[in-house]
């Protein structure tokens, strides 16, 4: 590859400095040739014509900036071809880069507990000093050994299958960004296969217990209309404790939530039914909250757990599973499997299609609810 800094005359006369990197060429099904080229943009400019001292030598400076960074990229390409490591990076402490990958994590409360476990647990079995320049194969087997066999609980319980799943592929999240980052010259991460992840259980309301928690008394009158509101639209916690008036569009006789997924930061424009959208009330103020005073704690997860078992539900209910029904009863109703997906947010259809075992469960079951009937010919 040839790595050559060039310059691109502006609109404005200045020069734009830029790295191309040449990959050769190939020829196409018509015997046409077509060069391979990327190009990184450097946003540093020259004066075409410099007309004062101050010019030539902002020229200069800028110059000898942008030579320094080519010679940069061109010793990254040579460490990189010739598996060459970043000696100053591999002098680094792993579980130092590690903690630094935490607390980047802290904007995500699930994600950063997730990351702060598992740097617990590491310390148990890294020691303090332990450089990057020391991680190879062996070590990434011996923190996957020591996460199935030895790591425990605050209850010193082993791990369950999902909390290995997680921890160790936080482990190898670190591993792989430290790769791309230099402080690695082989990714490690790839080397030893993650743990198989344990199919969750999801538990959610049939209809008919939908319709009796709505017939239901709720001590707190926000908390229920939240909860049905989520059965109703399969919205998050998060995305429901943030609503605001602003991103509820209602259009032309259709109502529609325009909003950032708090789990995932993508937007959603997701449609609600119109007896969602009664639920949420007259309109208030943009920046207001559609559902003041909702509040997460064990008061209000205590008194979902109440006003399931008055509407006579006998299950572990909690406001998540107001999502997870919202899944089943489309499905059940005759929703296909991507709409649903696409409504839930979902990335991955795998995650979408434990909703469809449910369903299929049900659909089993029914086949033995018609009463035996007496055949004679």
């Amino acid at each position: 590859m040839l790595i050559t800094l060039k310059q691109k005359k502006l609109k404005d006369g200045r020069l734009s400095l830029y790295i191309e990197y040449y990959k050769g060429s190939n020829i196409d099904a018509n015997g046409k040739r077509i060069h391979l080229r990327d190009f990184e943009y450097l946003k540093i400019y020259l004066h075409e014509n410099p007309k004062s001292a101050s010019e030539k030598k902002e020229n200069k400076e800028n110059l000898n900036l942008a030579e320094d960074i080519l010679s940069i990229r061109k010793t990254e390409y040579i460490q990189g071809k010739f598996n060459i490591k970043n000696t100053a990076k591999a002098k680094k402490r792993f579980l130092e880069y590690f903690e630094e990958k935490t607390k980047e994590k802290q904007d995500s409360v699930n994600n950063y507990g997730n990351w702060f476990s598992t740097l617990h647990h590491l310390t148990k079995i890294v020691p303090k000093n332990f450089l990057f320049e020391d991680i190879d194969e062996n070590f990434v087997k011996k923190v996957k050994n020591y996460i199935d066999k030895n790591a425990k609980t605050k209850s010193d319980l082993p791990l369950s299958k999902n909390s290995k799943y997680s921890y160790f592929n936080k482990f190898k999240a670190c591993l792989r960004s430290a790769f791309d980052e230099g402080y690695l010259s082989i990714n490690y991460a790839s080397k030893v296969k993650s743990f198989e992840q344990a199919e969750s259980q999801r538990e959610y309301l049939t209809f008919d217990e939908l319709q009796s928690l709505a017939k239901t008394q709720c001590k707190y009158p926000v908390l229920k209309t939240a909860f049905l509101f989520s059965c109703l639209s399969g919205l998050r916690w998060s995305d429901i404790n943030t609503l605001t008036w602003s991103e509820v569009r209602d259009e032309g006789g259709l109502s529609r939530v325009n909003f950032r997924q708090e789990k995932t930061d993508g937007v959603e424009y997701l449609y609600i039914s119109g007896q969602a959208r009664e639920l949420l009330g007259e309109r208030q103020d943009p920046q207001d909250r559609v559902f003041r005073g909702l509040k997460y704690g064990m008061t209000y997860n205590t008194e979902i757990v109440r006003w399931c078992n008055r509407a006579g539900v006998a299950k572990h209910i909690t406001f998540h599973s107001a999502r997870h029904s919202n899944a089943v009863l489309l499905l059940e109703n005759g929703a296909d499997i991507y709409t649903v997906s696409k409504r839930l947010g979902h990335r991955e259809l795998r995650t979408t299609q434990i909703y469809a075992k449910i369903v299929d469960s049900k659909m089993k079951e029914a086949a033995e609810m018609i009463p035996e009937i007496k055949i004679q010919f």
